[in-house]
């Protein structure tokens, strides 16, 4: 059996991209289910999997990370992946559904969890919005925050994978910097009656199809409004997605053992150390 993926919201499982990706499981929040409840749901996953990988928004509230926390120390297991993101709710379902894709590739579990650090930073995930005046996931001006009170003002962020802000309205309307590579758009449309991100942003970052998909609950309080448009470009090509992790090295954790790409293990969060990185930083004797 593939590696499970797992998300902590049951919208944000997008539908398959082929006949080949499993879908994720979903875990319940605290105030939904019982500890003892939550403890036998992950156990029985890695009972039919072996390993279970979960990401997730880092602004996803305390008590559920916790949650998470004390049901994989309960469980003594270092099959457990749990991986913060810095996206808002869209590119973490985005995420989850990429790494839904490679798990029924050749990477052992330690190398599908490093992967999930480095596949965020080729998801430019964002929202058109009325008003940025209390944005607090991304920068913002004092000068953009004064212009949110201008009526008819709209404004596209980006939240990753580096932060922008762009005025879309008025006589000069400015534009988001996209991705160099080929995409899919995903759209989820919120309270906010606009087409600008399918009819203007869409055909200046070249993607190759949008596609539209429920809001995710946790949007509007990730944007600070339900007024909004939220978007995600990302590869959705299996092949590439393949070829990019491939081409990271491959090493041991030193800590737990299994393969990892990157800086830092997956499963048990050991950094990667480099011995011979390490003997160049020493001083000559």
């Amino acid at each position: 059996m593939p590696t499970a993926i797992a998300v902590t919201s049951g919208d944000l499982v997008l539908p398959p991209s082929d006949r080949h990706t499993p879908l994720a499981a979903v875990l319940q929040p605290p105030s939904a289910q019982p500890f003892e409840a939550s403890i036998a749901e992950l156990h029985a996953l890695l009972e039919q999997h072996g390993y279970v990988v979960v990401p997730y928004a880092a602004a996803l509230p305390a008590p559920y990370v916790q949650r998470l926390h004390a049901v994989r120390s309960v469980l003594e297991s270092d099959r457990i992946a749990l991986l913060p993101v810095g996206l808002p709710p869209l590119g973490v379902a985005v995420l989850a559904r990429q790494l839904r894709q490679l798990s029924v590739c050749d990477f052992s579990p330690g190398v599908l969890a490093s992967a999930g650090r480095l596949l965020a930073h080729y998801i430019y995930a964002g929202a058109l919005l009325p008003t940025v005046t209390r944005l607090d996931h991304v920068p913002v001006s004092l000068t953009a925050h004064a212009k949110s009170w201008m009526p008819g003002t709209q404004f596209a962020v980006l939240a990753s994978p580096a932060p922008q802000l762009a005025k879309v309205t008025g006589a000069e309307p400015g534009l988001l910097e996209g991705p160099a590579f080929a995409t899919r758009l995903l759209v989820a449309r919120g309270q906010l009656q606009s087409d600008w991100v399918s009819s203007v942003l869409a055909p200046a970052w070249q993607v190759q199809g949008v596609l539209e998909t429920a809001l995710p609950a946790d949007s509007p309080g990730w944007w600070a409004t339900p007024r909004l448009v939220e978007f995600a470009a990302a590869i959705s090509d299996v092949s590439v997605l393949h070829q990019l992790v491939s081409s990271v090295r491959r090493e041991p954790c030193r800590w737990c053992g299994l393969e990892l790409i990157g800086d830092r293990c997956g499963f048990c969060s050991a950094p990667f150390a480099d011995p011979h990185a390490q003997l160049e930083r020493l001083p000559a004797q």
